[in-house]
């Protein structure tokens, strides 16, 4: 921590300041011979931090490295060795931490000073980090780009030993006006903005709270410091008294000690009033450095500290936007266009900052402006709705915003929250989860190569419209999470983190390593803290300043690797802790995973790895990565190789189960889609596309093709959505079927924005309105019967030949047949409880597209004592080819 940020810390955390100063205050006040100044967190006093910080986990009950291992009855040395050393390396990391921040809170809230930020003392203070330079400066439109005029040089006050550099940008004073009188008065820009100066001057205000705090005669040695020194002076030397240093350490060796003298002269007063004597006493411990020590009068201290101090007459001094504007007009204006400017070793440098928080692209995208973003108060947004509470089941609406609308363009946070929105609310998912929002250079990348973590895409619209969007999402019920890209960043140097300050390890690895092996993008040092810093403030700032409710990180695997994940796997734990494991990108996601949810108790944290890392949803304090969730990718993978390359007649049922199910142990941890955006963007087909192609209504063969397509799309989606862990997740427009995949603009289709949008006339009729129908009543269905959040499926009947798939969830029983041909009139299925069950949904009805081959008296089932896949009863139902069925137990027949 920096002498800047000592100091800045005090504003930052004003009750723990308070409480420190409250449990060091005591009655002996202290004045030293030698004073000792503090200029760098390494000089910090003892006494500031008079204990150990505890970590993070050693502070929980029960903290075991290998805790999940032994829940598990798992045994494997090497990885249980690695877990060990893995914790003992976090408390160092939190020890190195504390050595630099105040604590956690601390040190992920870095944007509260770096940056650009408006300081209430008419001015606007500018930090960023960049060790390797030599010289930094803002250039924009509101100084002619000039590098000279607002600058910060190494070896001044504007860069510490970090390599944090502070630049401030004062406001200038308009022509006429005249300087405050106070050094530190203050303007209000949120509360009362249009606050005037209220007229009092500042000597009517100090006397006024001088009237009413001191009481008759309290103030006098307050106003008059000197007058008891002098009088001791004069009474103890005379009127002419020793007039220099030599003169007074000559008369000195020959006086009493200064204890003696004052007693001597307290004796003398003893009957004078109360108020003519100052409410101390001197005190000698026979130690040299005591001698000038004093000790305040106990009873004089308890009536000065039941006093209130007379804040109300301070905040009287603050002026509101009102009277700054008139005074002074601002160093940098809202909507400015800034860069920093950077000399280096290599020669001079212009970046976009790392912390800004709105940043503009050219057409081209190989240049940016970042935008100084500070509307008048009267224009910023005013949040209306707090969070939605956290459901036990997820249902997440995933989406990109720019492909948000039907035109051939992009679209905007608006036009997403004005349109989409409230179909997501009358689809009945309870999240969205947005892919693309924070800035990236190429629009066609889909975000993923991220160039400004802090800011959100300016292609949307503003970060006023997308609080607007959050806000409103939250109005509506719904949870906001993004998509969040930690795993790796944009190579672009212009425009992104690469070479920041003229090197090559400042937020990256340099070498091989510093490089994604095939992506062409950089990779994190995540053991560097003040990368970690950044990371971790970066997580933060989205829940603090845009109320974002959870994430989920992306492409784990691309971090957690030497080889960013591009290795084949075969479930050995040796493979989770060789010498290609990043240990220092584990501790980076035990660490954001820890802060998130101390900071943030309904936070909802996703883990996207394809590896599958063990321990991945475990709590920290037992070994684990401490995740809400982890995705099944390998589902999604397994539909889209059965519909596109293997028969309907070969589909395998145990593959599917043992797909769907995945790690049983982590069952109710995954989050389960049939497919989601990289289906339909990443150089693939939506499964729409897929199974429907260019079929045409009244062509040969249409009919059948799309009854097997609109079939398989709700079976799919059905068994999908019922037999996993606690959440589901899709990706918008897949509810109804898109026909269409995603691409972005781009050289290779000459630009075209022909597939970078959602087809949402699609929903008024056909196949797609049926399908909708059928994906809106799918998650009434969780509503109503809370699937979901229930406890795991008990698979019971697999059969290959057949191609049936039966399973219980709590009271209910599903029932699939995947056969592309056959139909079955009384298929016999297993289950363990007697009585009536009632099918609640049935795939094949007529509003969903379906033939309706079901009769309304074959509805209602009731059970055969006829003992059947191992359970003691069975219901004999009928099975039409390529549907599913829901039953219920709706009463119980004891037998």
């Amino acid at each position: 921590m920096t002498s800047l940020s000592l100091l800045t810390n005090v504003s930052l955390y004003p009750n723990n300041f308070i409480q420190f100063q409250s449990q060091h205050r005591q009655q002996r006040l202290t004045f030293p011979r030698k004073i000792k100044i503090i200029c760098s967190a390494t000089e910090q006093p003892s006494q500031q931090h008079p204990q150990k910080k505890k970590n993070v986990a050693e502070s929980k009950k029960g903290v075991d490295p290998v805790g999940f291992l032994t829940k598990l009855g798992i045994s494997h040395k090497a990885f249980a060795h690695f877990l060990r050393e893995r914790h003992k390396a976090l408390k160092d990391l939190q020890d190195e931490i504390f050595n630099r921040h105040v604590n956690l809170r601390d040190m992920s809230s870095g944007f509260e000073i770096l940056g650009m930020h408006r300081h209430v003392e008419h001015r606007v203070d500018y930090m960023d980090w960049a060790p390797g330079a030599r010289y930094c400066a803002l250039v924009g439109d509101f100084n002619g780009w000039s590098p000279q005029e607002n600058c910060a040089r190494e070896g001044h006050f504007g860069h510490d030993d970090y390599g944090y550099w502070f630049v401030i940008l004062e406001d200038k004073l308009r022509e006429g006006e005249k300087p405050d009188e106070l050094y530190f008065q203050q303007y209000n820009y949120v509360d009362d903005y249009d606050k005037g100066d209220s007229g009092v001057t500042i000597e009517e205000i100090f006397k006024k709270a001088n009237d009413e705090y001191w009481e008759p005669g309290e103030d006098r040695f307050v106003k008059n410091r000197f007058e008891v020194p002098a009088k001791l002076y004069e009474q103890i030397f005379g009127p002419n008294g020793p007039q220099s240093l030599e003169d007074l350490e000559e008369m000195m060796g020959q006086m009493p000690d200064p204890e003696t003298r004052y007693k001597a002269w307290k004796e003398q007063h003893k009957n004078d009033p109360p108020s003519n004597l100052p409410p101390l006493d001197v005190i000698d411990n026979e130690k040299e450095y005591d001698i000038f020590n004093v000790i305040s009068s106990p009873e004089w201290l308890k009536k000065i500290r039941s006093k209130k101090p007379p804040l109300a007459y301070w905040i009287e001094t603050r002026k509101g936007r009102k009277a700054w504007m008139k005074k002074y007009s601002p160093g940098i204006p809202h909507g400015s266009k800034y860069r920093v400017y950077f000399n280096t070793p290599s020669g001079p440098l212009e970046r976009v900052p790392a912390w800004a928080t709105y940043v503009q692209p050219d057409s081209d995208g190989k240049q940016a402006f970042a935008i100084h973003w500070e509307p008048p108060p009267e224009s910023a947004y005013k949040w209306k709705y707090t969070h939605p509470k956290k459901p036990k089941s997820l249902r997440i609406y995933e989406s990109h915003v720019g492909i948000c609308g039907s035109e051939p363009k992009i679209s905007s946070f608006n036009d997403f929250t004005e349109k989409v929105l409230p179909h997501v609310k009358e689809a009945g998912y309870n999240a969205i989860q947005l892919i693309g929002v924070v800035e990236h250079k190429d629009y066609f990348t889909v975000g993923y190569r991220v160039t400004n973590f802090f800011a959100v895409s300016s292609r949307y619209g503003t970060p006023d419209d997308f609080k607007r969007l959050v806000d409103e999402a939250h109005g509506l019920g719904l949870l906001v999470f993004l998509d969040i890209v930690h795993s790796y960043s944009a190579a672009d140097e212009m425009v992104g983190l690469s070479l920041f300050d003229g090197s090559n390890d400042c937020y990256f690895h340099t070498g091989k390593r510093g490089h994604h092996k095939y992506w062409g993008t950089r990779m994190f040092k995540y053991g560097d803290l003040d990368v970690l810093h950044f990371l971790l403030s970066n997580l933060n700032w989205w829940v603090v300043e845009y109320q974002i409710d959870g994430f989920q990180f992306h492409s784990l695997s691309s971090m957690m690797y030497t080889h960013n994940g591009f290795a084949s796997f075969t479930g050995d734990l040796e493979e989770y802790c060789n010498q290609y494991v990043d240990k220092d990108a584990l501790l980076y996601l035990i660490l954001a995973n820890e802060i998130l949810h101390a900071l943030h108790p309904n936070i909802v944290t996703i883990a996207e790895d394809a590896t599958f890392y063990p321990g991945l949803c475990e709590p920290t304090s037992q070994g684990g990565l401490g995740f809400d969730y982890y995705v099944n990718l390998s589902v999604s993978e397994m539909w889209s190789s059965f519909l596109e390359d293997v028969p309907d007649h070969e589909w395998s049922m145990s593959k599917i189960i043992s797909t769907l199910m995945g790690n049983k142990q982590y069952a109710e941890k995954m989050l389960m889609y049939a497919e989601n955006h990289n289906q339909s963007i990443s150089g693939g087909r939506s499964f729409a596309e897929i199974l429907f192609g260019e079929i045409r209504e009244h062509s040969p063969g249409s009919k059948e093709s799309l009854l097997r397509g609109c079939s398989l799309h709700k079976m799919i989606r059905l068994i999908t959505f019922t037999i996993g862990g606690h959440a589901y997740l899709n990706f918008m427009g897949n509810e109804f079927g898109h026909p269409k995949r995603v691409e972005f603009p781009m050289p290779s289709n000459n630009f075209s924005f022909q597939l970078a949008n959602r087809r949402w006339d699609l929903l008024a009729s056909g196949v797609h309105r049926d399908l909708f129908s059928f994906d809106k009543d799918l998650m009434k269905f969780d509503e109503n019967e809370r699937i979901l959040s229930r406890g795991l499926s008990n698979v019971h009947h697999v059969n290959d030949t057949n191609m049936v798939i039966s399973y219980m969830r709590g009271p209910l029983l599903f029932i699939f047949n995947f056969h592309p041909t056959d139909s079955y009139e009384r298929y016999s299925v297993g289950v363990e409880e007697a009585g009536e069950y009632q099918v609640i949904l049935n795939t094949d009805e007529i509003k969903y597209g379906g033939l309706g081959r079901m009769k309304d008296n074959q509805y209602l089932r009731r059970t055969i004592s006829k003992r059947v896949d191992g359970l003691r009863n069975c219901l004999e139902v009928p099975l039409p080819n390529r549907t599913a069925q829901v039953y219920k137990l709706n009463r119980i027949l004891r037998i």
